[in-house]
C-alpha cells in the first residue's frame, strides 16, 4: 500500500508541475476591477469588491434602476459577480460581459498566429458563450479568466422557499459546464435535473437550483486534486456566494467529487440556513466524521457500486488526501439510497432513484425510506425533528 501511495505522489506531483508552468492569459476581470475602485457614480465611489453582501445590496437599493444598469453596462464582469448586487441585475450584465468574451474568442478562432489546436479551443469557447447567451438562461456569475467559471440559475431565486446549489468536481470549466453527452455528469445538466426532479416530487415548494462551477477545480490527476489547497478557495467563493442569495430560503449543498471536498471546508462556516449538505462520489471531506464538520447541516451521503472512488486509500497524510470516506459507517453521514446510479457521473441521471432521494433533500422532504437499505448512518434520522415544509409559518 505505501508503495502503490508513493507512485501515486510521483505521478501527482509531476502532473501538477506540469499544471503550475502554464502561462495565465491576462484577466478582464482584473482590469475591471481596477477602473471599478476608481469610479463614481452620482458623486459616490462604489463598494469595494470585497465589500459585505449587505453593504454591496444597500448601495444599489440607494442607486436606482436606472444608474444601476449604467453601472452594469460599464463594468459588467464586476457586478455581475458582485455578491449582494440584485439577481436581475448580475443577469444582465453577465449577459453583456458573455458577449464580449465570444467576440474575442470568435476572432481568436480566426488568428493565424495561433497554433490550430489554439484556434479549435477559442471556437469550443464560442460555441459554448454562444449557447450561455440563450434567452432562457440566468448566469448568475461569469468570469472568462483561465479556464472560466460560471454559475446558473433554475427557477427564481427571488421567490424560492428553498435554494439548491450543486458543487461539481474535477475538470469542471468553463468548457465542461455542460456537455451533449454526457449531459447530466456536467454541472448544468446535473442542476437542471435536480431541479425537475425536486418539482416532481414536491410541487407545492416552491424552489430554485444553481449550478455552481465558480471556483477553480482541479484539473484531472494533478497534486491539486489529492490537496485541499483549491477547495480552501473554493470554499471562500462559496460562503461568499452564500452570502448574497436574496431572500430568506433554506439551502441544501449538493457536492459531488473534489466539490464535496469544497464543502468539507466551508462546513464550519456556513450560514445557518444551509440545512443539509449531500455528497456524491466524495473522496473525503477533510474530517474524519460529521461532527469534526462543525455544521448544524444534516450530512447525507451517496455512492455507486461502481463508483472508482471507492477505491480510492481515504487517508490523509500531511496536506494529501481527504480523510475519512463518507459513506462509511464511522463518518456518521446519513447514507442515501444509490440506485439507479452507475459510475462516478451517473447520479443525476434521471429516471434513477438516487436522482429522487437527492430531490427529496433539496426540497427538505426525505425521509428514512430513502436512505439506502440498512444504512446505519439513517438510524438517528428516526431521533431529528421532521423537516418543515417550505411555505409553512416555520420554515
Amino acid at each position: 500500500m505505501l508503495l502503490a501511495l508513493a507512485v501515486v505522489l510521483v505521478v501527482l506531483a509531476t502532473a501538477g508541475w506540469l499544471a503550475s508552468t502554464r502561462q495565465e492569459t491576462p484577466n478582464p476581470l482584473e482590469l475591471q476591477l481596477r477602473d471599478w475602485a476608481h469610479a463614481t457614480v452620482a458623486g459616490h465611489q462604489p463598494p469595494s469588491a470585497d465589500a459585505s453582501s449587505g453593504e454591496v445590496a444597500a448601495f444599489f437599493a440607494g442607486l436606482g434602476a436606472e444608474r444601476s444598469e449604467q453601472l452594469a453596462e460599464r463594468f459588467p464582469l464586476v457586478v455581475g459577480n458582485l455578491s449582494g448586487a440584485p439577481v436581475a441585475l448580475r443577469y444582465q450584465a453577465n449577459r453583456s460581459a458573455i458577449e464580449d468574451a465570444r467576440a474575442v474568442e470568435l476572432r481568436r478562432a480566426e488568428d493565424e498566429r495561433l497554433s490550430p489546436d489554439g484556434q479549435r479551443e477559442a471556437a469550443r469557447r464560442a460555441h459554448r458563450l454562444a449557447s450561455l447567451l440563450r434567452a432562457d438562461r440566468q448566469i448568475l456569475a461569469f468570469d472568462p479568466t483561465g479556464s472560466g467559471r460560471v454559475a446558473e440559475v433554475f427557477g427564481d431565486l427571488t421567490t424560492a422557499d428553498r435554494i439548491s446549489l450543486v458543487v461539481p468536481g474535477v475538470d469542471t470549466d468553463l468548457v465542461t459546464f455542460e456537455r451533449t453527452e454526457g449531459r447530466y455528469a456536467a454541472p448544468a445538466g446535473m442542476a437542471q435535473a435536480l431541479y425537475a426532479e425536486q418539482r416532481a416530487q414536491a410541487p407545492e415548494v416552491a424552489g430554485a437550483t444553481i449550478a455552481w462551477a465558480d471556483y477553480d477545480a482541479p484539473r484531472g490527476l494533478a497534486m491539486s486534486a489529492a490537496t485541499a489547497g483549491r477547495a480552501e478557495r473554493g470554499a471562500e467563493r462559496l460562503l461568499d456566494t452564500l452570502a448574497g442569495l436574496p431572500s430568506e430560503a433554506d439551502v441544501a449543498l449538493f457536492c459531488h467529487s473534489y466539490g464535496s471536498v469544497v464543502c468539507g471546508v466551508a462546513a464550519d462556516e456556513l450560514p445557518s440556513r444551509v440545512t443539509d449538505i449531500a455528497v456524491t462520489g466524495s473522496p473525503g471531506m477533510r474530517a474524519d466524521d460529521v461532527t469534526e464538520l462543525g455544521t448544524s447541516a444534516r450530512v447525507w451521503a451517496m455512492r455507486a457500486a461502481d463508483d472508482w472512488v471507492a477505491d480510492l486509500p481515504h487517508l490523509s497524510i500531511g496536506p494529501v488526501g481527504h480523510g475519512t470516506d463518507p459513506v462509511s459507517p464511522s463518518f456518521g453521514a446519513r447514507r442515501l439510497s444509490d440506485e439507479g446510479a452507475h459510475g462516478h457521473d451517473g447520479y443525476y441521471q434521471p429516471g434513477a432513484r438516487s436522482l429522487r432521494t437527492l430531490a427529496l433533500v433539496g426540497a427538505g422532504a426525505n425521509t428514512a425510506t430513502e436512505c439506502a437499505p440498512g444504512a446505519d448512518g439513517c438510524a438517528s434520522f428516526a431521533a431529528c425533528p421532521e423537516p418543515v415544509h417550505a411555505g409553512s409559518p416555520t420554515s
